[in-house]
């Protein structure tokens, strides 16, 4: 074959391979914004309170650093390391590596190869053979072998969407690690400031109704108080010292599972964290999530990213159905003379354009497409069932925060009652006008109200969290890491 012919062949099936990619083109799903209306999670204002609130979307950019809503420095800090040395990612990042030699082992298919060899051979002829006499010869051997497949029907193509598309999957789902990691470092820092709230609240009313105790005391000793008051009051006491060591016990176990999130000794944070106030903010009136934060929610990009790699591996399975080309070509020298090997003479070369078509496997090739079709299919119910529970996620979380302040205010309002209760109560029992189960009554219930608020405070804090890391919040800590 002449070179312009072959040379010619190489230009027409680089002009097709251009042209030409079997199987069906991806499209992405499209989310419109405020595709999901969400419940009204404003608080009903009383009279007189002046005007509700604008209501608001949520943006993506808040939802990318979410945890500086609360304004808190310490927890900043926390989930900043958190990022940077937490042991779980590591399985995250190996997997994006894989992903990523995937894809260049994708992409080397679009490359010739390239085989060298070389070797010494010593050889004798038969004297029966077609010289009639024994030869005894050495041959010496080197040189270069080249292939280069002509991605005519784009199987190669599509198998490299497709590790694109799993590389960007990966990403995703080392993404959707670090929300769970960021949400559970923001989960156990807010349960450490409940209990540690927790304990003041115990701690104050210990103090109070120790006090009482210690006035029933003096007023027996004096003669005009009763032996079952003090009674009441001391088991009201103990009962109330005795909520402190489990309360320890969940402040203990809170600050060790910080220190490992953030990858250091348990143990080593109890010295950083300071006791400080609860972590909360002002609630808002939220009308819609973005679409925006729809898109940016990794197990949703995950689960799109795997549809779209699945849809290029129909192309990849098509493309068996027809022939491949090749253009293959060798280069080397080849002497029975180590002396002469480097000379002109010893040199050959050959080169030219080969094809192979599986024919008599279309049934397999066949049965492989419907195969990927029906995991594309797969995939694509995978798809919505991830979007219809992203917005659940969305809209359960973000009815539970509303629901949860409501119940706050309720509760504010009914520890100003019984701190009210149990001044009175003091008063009218030292008085003569009620019995000391009145005072006991009103600590009880005092003390069960803050304890109620307090928890309440905490949950606020709790369903927020939940409600950012349902619209997969926290991407700006690992574009800063990246």
């Amino acid at each position: 074959m002449k070179k312009s012919a072959v040379l010619g062949m190489a230009g027409v099936a680089l002009l097709v391979a251009g042209c030409l990619s079997v199987g069906p083109d991806y499209e992405q799903p499209e989310l419109r914004d405020h595709a999901y209306p969400l419940p009204d999670a404003g608080v009903a204002k009383e009279k007189g309170d002046g005007p509700a609130k604008a209501r608001e979307t949520i943006s993506a950019e808040e939802v990318g650093a979410w945890w500086t809503v609360f304004k808190d420095p310490q927890l900043d800090d926390l989930i900043r390391r958190s990022c940077t040395n937490n042991l779980s990612l590591r399985a995250g990042v190996a997997r994006v590596r894989k992903a990523r030699a995937q894809l260049a082992a994708a992409r080397g298919k679009w490359e010739p190869t390239l085989d060298a060899s070389g070797g010494i051979t010593r050889f004798r002829t038969s004297e029966n053979g077609q010289s009639g006499r024994r030869i005894t010869r050495n041959l010496f051997s080197g040189g270069f072998d080249a292939s280069w497949e002509l991605d005519i029907f784009g199987g190669v193509r599509r198998s490299v969407e497709a590790a694109e598309a799993d590389l960007e999957s990966a990403v995703a789902g080392w993404e959707q690690i670090w929300v769970t990691q960021a949400a559970e470092v923001a989960n156990n820092y807010a349960a450490l400031r409940t209990v540690q709230q927790r304990l003041e609240v115990a701690r104050n009313n210990l103090k109070i109704q120790d006090e009482t105790l210690q006035i029933l005391n003096s007023r027996l000793e004096s003669g005009i108080g009763d032996d079952l008051a003090v009674q009441q009051a001391r088991y009201n006491v103990e009962t109330t010292r005795a909520t402190i060591p489990a309360l320890l016990a969940q402040e203990e176990a809170h600050l060790n599972a910080l220190a490992v999130l953030v990858g250091a000794e348990p143990g080593s944070l109890h010295g950083e964290i300071k006791p400080a106030k609860q972590l909360t903010m002002d609630p808002r009136s939220l009308e819609a999530i973005s679409a925006e934060c729809l898109r940016r929610r990794p197990d949703l990009r995950q689960a799109e990213r795997a549809l779209a790699a699945q849809c290029a591996r129909i192309g990849v399975a098509t493309a068996d159905l027809y022939p491949h080309f090749r253009l293959n070509g060798s280069l080397g020298l080849e002497s029975l003379k180590a002396s002469d090997f480097f000379k002109s003479p010893s040199l050959y070369w050959s080169v030219g354009p080969s094809v192979s078509w599986s024919i008599f496997n279309g049934a397999s090739v066949r049965a492989n497409i419907e195969t990927q079709k029906a995991l594309f299919e797969e995939a694509c119910a995978n798809y919505d069932a991830a979007l219809l529970t992203a917005a659940m996620d969305i809209r359960n979380a973000l009815s539970a925060y509303s629901q949860e302040y409501h119940r706050n205010q309720a509760l504010a309002k009914a520890v100003e009652a019984a701190q009210a209760a149990v001044n009175i109560s003091q008063d009218l029992y030292k008085s003569g006008l009620r019995d000391f189960n009145n005072v006991l009554d009103a600590q009880r219930s005092l003390l069960t109200l803050q304890e109620s608020f307090t928890l309440s405070q905490g949950n606020i804090a709790t369903e927020l969290i939940s409600l950012y890391k349902a619209l997969g919040g926290g991407w700006s800590c690992l574009e800063k890491k990246e």
